[in-house]
């Protein structure tokens, strides 16, 4: 659990020091500034900017049920941000695992890539897809 947000933690803390300094050296605007831009960093590259997560074997349920694809990423991840930012709000449309929170989401990410964690891994119609175009999984989302 902690490690899902060490790092967006990191950032607002460094954020809210960096932000102290230059109120200190008489910056007010350039602190709040600075404040501003390492809070929504954090906020970005926290598990917030996600879908909630499903437990893997729950996601692979929903999926076949449902057909939409089963999205596996990890906190942190820039290639995972991407994604979601660029899916939009067609994002809440997937089923989403975290492989950080889920062992049997990552045990089922180093199946697909041979033994790696390599995120975001994306499974539609049963065929695994290692860090797809969000392009084409957003127009996969539309049908």
């Amino acid at each position: 659990m902690a490690r899902r947000w060490l790092f967006p933690a990191l950032l607002a803390a460094s954020g809210a020091a960096i932000a102290f300094h230059q109120a200190g050296t008489g910056s007010p605007v350039a602190a709040v500034v600075l404040a501003l831009l390492f809070a929504v960093l954090a906020v970005l590259l926290s598990p917030l900017a996600f879908p909630a997560s499903l437990a893997a074997a729950e996601a692979q349920r929903r999926s076949a049920a449902d057909g939409a694809p089963v999205i596996y990423w990890r906190p942190g991840c820039q290639y995972c941000m991407r994604l979601r930012l660029r899916l939009g709000t067609a994002a809440r449309r997937a089923h989403w695992v975290d492989i950080w929170r889920d062992p049997d989401g990552a045990a089922a990410v180093r199946a697909i890539t041979g033994g790696d964690e390599t995120v975001p891994t994306v499974v539609l119609g049963g065929e695994p897809h290692v860090n797809p175009d969000p392009g084409w999984l957003r127009g996969q989302l539309a049908r």
